[in-house]
């Protein structure tokens, strides 16, 4: 039997739909491989965030991915950055489905994502911030009409300093939100849409959605 073949008709669906999905030129999109542990079936998407446009390049494809675009023309996709660039944030996105359905997920598919940004340590400090990054996943799906449950996550901040050789150098805080819901259906273009809005939204890169809270200028030496 053909190995597509045994891949769930759900799930492809919701591949043929994350093959929708519109992102901005600074982010660099591309599948990466996925856990195997977390559900039967499952893609992830990498992310990381430029000061510019990246240039086109190729998007490797793993697993069921893979297998269900294999006939099919690969998208156009960014590329790598010029060495130069300053990477403003990193992320990723996965999707899983378990056609028996989860209790805990509250459905069959179930969307957990990692966001990573660098801020400039007086920002860092803010009380506030993390209640800001909630928000700004929050009002990344509403924006974009992302229909959801069962939404939890935790908000980071972590403290980077430089001593001896390194003492120069000004101290960080990285604030890495990990989230995860469940979406009403198996079309989850608008949540990667969403989802990719938001790692900009990190980067600090305007024009911001909506709704959505803006911070004041951070980063990046």
């Amino acid at each position: 039997m053909n190995a597509l073949a045994q891949v769930p008709a759900d799930f492809l669906h919701a591949l043929g739909t994350l093959r929708k999905a519109k992102c901005r030129s600074e982010l660099r999109l591309a599948e990466i491989p996925a856990p195997s542990r977390l559900a039967p079936y499952a893609v992830a998407l990498g992310a990381e965030v430029f000061t510019r446009p990246t240039r086109p390049g190729p998007t490797p494809l793993h697993g069921p991915a893979a297998m269900a675009f294999s006939s099919e023309k690969t998208p156009d996709s960014p590329g790598a950055a010029d060495d130069e660039d300053d990477e403003l944030a990193t992320g990723r996105f996965i999707l899983l489905h378990d056609p028996e359905g989860s209790a805990v997920w509250d459905g069959e598919f179930r969307i957990v994502t990692y966001i990573r940004a660098q801020l400039e340590a007086e920002m860092g400090n803010d009380a506030m911030l993390g209640s800001v990054a909630w928000t700004w996943l929050v009002d990344a799906l509403e924006h974009h009409s992302a229909q959801y449950r069962a939404a939890g996550g935790t908000a980071t901040r972590i403290l980077s300093e430089s001593f001896g050789t390194l003492a120069e150098r000004p101290e960080t805080i990285d604030i890495e939100l990990r989230a995860s819901w469940t979406p009403a259906s198996s079309d989850v273009q608008a949540h990667l849409e969403a989802w990719s809005d938001m790692v900009c939204t990190f980067a600090g890169l305007p024009p911001l959605p909506p709704g959505v809270t803006p911070l004041p200028k951070r980063r990046l030496t």
